[in-house]
């Protein structure tokens, strides 16, 4: 007998089915309805597995005290000794479903809810206790969570804000709402939701499936009431009792339409102006009313009376939507009086719908009054322009103005001059603006300029305009020009100046120039000869006679000077002074310029290469031994330095009065062989011939030397020692300190040695400075 599986499907007191069992395996052939336990239906289905299932059914939100039943999975191969084993993995496996491993009974260990999942899919097979093989192989089956009506619906929106126009027709849509049921849609009614209208009629209604909100009353006007707060209900169970059921609040605003039309509160208005009110000025407001709001009730205001319209404007303000009435132009009291205008109001932003039901406009009379001020004199003209001529004696009447009072008043009339600082009355080539004022008897001003141009009179007679300063080229042909001249007069004549230019008569005899009117105010000085000589003449004078074409005629005889200059070939100019000439030699400035500084340049090869062969030639000082100048003594080896304290004593250089006269030198004679000499006066040295030639002519020698630098030098004179008249000069036995020694005798000595005389033969001052 071939394996059977036993699913026991358990039915609650809902009457839902908990499971569907299917044996594979039947007991014969084909297939045929077998009457189940609780009278469930089980199909017995030939298969070559030994067991199978589809899904079970669990009921949610389960509040029982004991564990919720599932189902039971049995083997055809058990024997019921628990020698079976039963598995069951997958989802919620042991954690939400927990199957007993001998009879295979599952249970719900956890309160499920459909919301949070709707199905669990697991996965059971059977198990030998003995071998560990399995009996059945691995099966998936689905527990599938059956929905209770536990959610109530809600709103996306907890308060929802809409418009709706003003007067609108019946059943124009507002606004649609909507809530959610988390319940299934699929099963039952606990998700199918209807919405119902709460609060807000008989103003507006609600559809029931979709939720859209709707007017519900007609001519709903905003002037009378704008805002509406409407609570709609959305329930389950397709609203049915019993059902779950969620509210919100939608406030609903009625927007503004042009319904209502202007109007003035007051069909007359009445203002005054007085005559003296300046155009531009505001007259007066008025101010029609509107239910409407925003640009619904934006107004123009106009003047619908042919009275006034030229002299009167009204416009709106903007910020007010009020109508301003101003003045175009003056008033005149004596004129007219009164004015009385029609004005008229309307929306800018018309509605055609309401167009029929009443007319949108209105209009009001306006009347204004003038009021009479004492006004000022009046001129006949806005201004005077009078001319005189610049010559014109005093007290020559050069125009007349009149003014009148419009009040009949006496007037008197001053003239004012516009010319600060000015006391008395002065004539210009331009307008002399004067203020006529007239004053009547309450000191009402008027003012008026008055204009006076004074005419020009040729006073003046022309001259150059500029100063020139014109060349000739000592290359120039026949017919060249060498300058444009032009003129300057004074006088303003009223066609404008126009001069013309000729050659005085006097210098038209043997002309060298020649001046050429160009007809312009204008004219060309050219040349008459072939080439100038800057050594014949440096310059020449050209007299031109410059007249005007005023009356009279006026004309003056201006000089021209001309320079003789040497030009390049394009009749640049080069040079003109002729103290230059011979330096030139034809060359540019640039050659000459490259010469002089090559010759400089050469100068200081010459002196420095001079200089060197001088110093690599020098003579000894001491030619010969047998020279009578033999008082040096020259030794040919070298000394034992400061270290030598035996051959030289350094001291006598720092301190030469400290000198022991008791050690004596190795190198020299001692001095105790040889009766010291008596040291001769200087003066004594200068009274000697021998000196005296001998210095001469080496100065003479020295100044007379053209190899000699150009400036002060020390030549060495080998004329020294104890043996001579001037004694030694030598420094080792004199002063330690140049202070303490005298050298003033060294300007006694004449102008050649005027140089160490100021070295050494001054003050200490002077040498500190």
């Amino acid at each position: 007998m071939r394996s059977q599986l036993l699913i026991l499907v358990w039915a609650y007191h809902c009457g839902i089915t908990l499971g569907v069992l299917r044996t594979i395996g039947g007991v014969r052939r084909g297939t045929e309805g077998i009457s189940g336990l609780y009278g469930v239906d089980v199909l017995l289905r030939r298969s070559k597995r030994g067991w199978a299932w589809n899904q079970f059914y669990l009921m949610e939100e389960y509040t029982g005290d004991s564990l919720q039943y599932v189902g039971k999975l049995h083997s055809d191969q058990d024997p019921g000794d628990g020698s079976v084993r039963y598995v069951l993995i997958g989802d919620g496996a042991g954690d939400i479903f927990t199957i007993d491993p001998r009879s295979g009974d599952i249970h719900a260990v956890k309160r499920l809810d459909r919301e949070e999942r709707a199905s669990y899919t697991l996965r059971a097979r059977a198990v030998s206790n003995k071998t560990g093989r399995s009996l059945e192989d691995w099966t998936n089956f689905t527990i599938k969570i059956h929905d209770i009506n536990d959610n109530e619906p809600k709103f996306t929106k907890a308060v929802y804000t809409a418009s709706v126009p003003e007067m609108s027709d019946v059943g124009t849509s507002v606004l649609a709402v909507t809530a959610n049921d988390a319940d299934d849609l699929s099963y039952g009614n606990s998700a199918r939701v209807v919405y119902s209208i709460l609060e807000g009629q008989p103003y507006f209604s609600v559809e029931p499936h979709t939720g859209i909100i709707r007017t519900a009353l007609s001519n709903m006007n905003r002037e009378n009431r704008e805002h509406y707060q409407v609570v709609i209900q959305a329930k389950d169970m397709a609203g049915q009792m019993g059902g779950l059921s969620g509210t919100t609040t939608v406030s609903i605003t009625l927007s503004d339409v042009n319904d209502n039309p202007p109007r003035f509160p007051q069909g007359m208005y009445q203002f005054n102006v007085p005559e003296t009110a300046a155009p531009g000025s505001t007259v007066g407001v008025v101010h029609a009313t509107d239910a409407d709001i925003g640009k619904n009730a934006e107004m123009d205001y106009k003047i619908i009376s042919m009275e006034g319209q030229d002299v009167f404007n009204i416009s709106t303000n903007k910020a007010t939507q009020e109508g301003v009435i101003t003045l175009i132009k003056p008033l005149d009291y004596e004129s007219k009086k009164t004015y009385t205008i029609r004005i008229q109001v309307e929306n800018r932003y018309l509605d055609p719908r309401f167009l029929v039901m009443v007319p949108f406009h209105d209009t009001a009379m306006v009347k204004i009054i003038v009021e009479d001020v004492n006004e000022p004199p009046a001129f006949q003209r806005l201004a005077y322009v009078m001319e005189v001529s610049e010559n014109a004696p005093v007290g020559t009447i050069i125009g007349s103005v009149r003014a009148v009072d419009p009040d009949n008043n006496r007037i008197e009339v001053h003239f004012t001059k516009h010319y600060p600082g000015q006391e008395q009355y002065r004539t210009f080539t331009h307008l002399d603006k004067l203020a006529c004022s007239y004053f009547n008897d309450l000191n009402q001003v008027s003012r008026v300029p008055v204009y006076v141009r004074v005419l020009d009179v040729n006073d003046n007679p022309p001259s150059f305009a500029a100063v020139y300063e014109t060349f000739v080229c000592e290359n120039a042909k026949p017919g060249q020009m060498i300058q444009t001249i032009s003129a300057t007069d004074p006088d303003n004549p009223i066609g404008g100046h126009r001069f013309s230019f000729r050659l005085a008569p006097e210098a038209s005899i043997k002309a060298n120039f020649t001046v050429r009117d160009n007809n312009n105010t204008t004219a060309m000085v050219l040349t008459l000869r072939n080439g100038y000589s800057r050594l014949q003449r440096s310059s020449y004078l050209v007299p031109v006679v410059i007249s005007d074409n005023g009356s009279p005629i006026l004309s003056s005889t201006n000089t021209l000077t001309v320079r003789v200059c040497s030009c390049d070939r394009d009749g640049n100019m080069k040079l003109c002074s002729t103290d230059a000439l011979a330096l030139t030699a034809g060359l540019s400035t640039g050659a000459l310029v490259a010469i002089l500084l090559c010759v400089i340049i050469l100068l200081m090869i010459v002196v420095l290469f001079t200089a060197l062969r001088r110093q690599r030639k020098k003579e000894p000082l001491i030619i010969s031994k047998e020279d009578v100048r033999d008082n040096v003594v020259s030794y040919n080896d070298e000394g034992g330095g400061e270290e030598d304290t035996q051959a030289f004593d350094i001291g006598t250089l720092r301190n030469p009065e400290a000198v022991e006269e008791t050690k004596q030198r190795r190198d020299i004679i001692p001095e105790t062989m040889y009766p010291p000499l008596r040291r001769p006066h200087p003066v004594k040295a200068r009274d000697n011939a021998d000196v005296r030639d001998f210095i001469s002519q080496r100065l003479q020698d020295n100044d007379g030397d053209p190899t000699a630098p150009p400036y002060d030098s020390l030549a060495t004179y080998a004329y020294e020692g104890n043996g001579s008249v001037a004694e030694s000069l030598s420094s080792l036995e004199s002063l330690t300190s140049d202070a303490e020694q005298d050298y003033n005798y060294l300007s006694e000595w004449g102008p050649r040695f005027k140089k160490l005389a100021d070295m050494y033969g001054g003050d200490e001052s002077d040498k500190d400075s």
